[in-house]
């Protein structure tokens, strides 16, 4: 049987740039699968939950599709990629919308940048749209053949502060230095966008595709 990669629709995020960035990287063979459908994320090799917008709506679209069950149980027994909002709701708590309760997952809260001045004496701006730099701090299978500083593509205003620190496996600076990849388990997250990193975004997902879910 081929293997299967789902990507998780809750009516939230660029699907088709995702699902076709990952088409592109696959093994030969492999299905990947647009779906919103519980029996079809319980049934795939592997998992990717995407997202864009608010932490609200973003809640909100999961428990109206009852996938807080199954995407927990997901990410327990198969590869699970979260990209953007799909690492933020991970967490306990978001700061956004008057404050939301989310997954929890892992025990932190997401928060709103703070100001801050760039090296042109600036002040930044808020969202974080564009390129910027990835520190790896973890070792990780995701970052093989990435090399070290490199640069993907951000579109966030609120930033995930994980109270263990060893989840961190890559930070970024923007006014403040975050957490912007963690990893437990067969979790990995990343708060940019490899479907829009050009090719070291495409690595990720290649060496996601052809993880098998442990940490080395």
């Amino acid at each position: 049987m081929a293997a299967s990669i789902v990507i998780v629709d809750y009516g939230m995020g660029n699907l088709r740039s995702v699902a076709k960035a990952v088409e592109h990287v696959a093994p030969p063979g492999t299905a990947v699968i647009i779906t919103d459908s519980a029996e079809h994320i319980l049934n795939a090799d592997r998992v990717v939950f995407p997202g864009q917008g608010a932490a609200g709506d973003c809640m909100a679209a999961l428990k109206a599709r009852d996938l807080v069950a199954p995407l927990a149980m997901a990410a327990k027994t198969r590869p699970f990629l979260g990209i953007c909002m799909g690492m933020q709701v991970m967490l306990d708590h978001s700061e956004e919308n008057n404050g939301v309760h989310l997954l929890g997952w892992f025990k932190g809260a997401v928060q709103r940048f703070p100001h801050g001045i760039d090296a042109n004496g600036l002040a930044l701006k808020i969202p974080q749209m564009g390129w910027n730099q990835i520190k790896q701090v973890r070792p990780h299978p995701l970052w093989h053949g990435v090399t070290d500083l490199s640069r993907f593509y951000f579109v966030h205003s609120y930033y995930c502060a994980p109270e263990d620190e060893s989840l961190s496996v890559g930070v970024t600076d923007y006014s403040i230095t975050y957490t912007s990849a963690l990893a437990q388990g067969s979790v990995f997250a990343i708060q940019a966008h490899p479907e829009k990193s050009a090719d070291d975004g495409l690595t990720l997902l290649k060496n996601f595709t052809r993880w098998d879910g442990r940490p080395d």
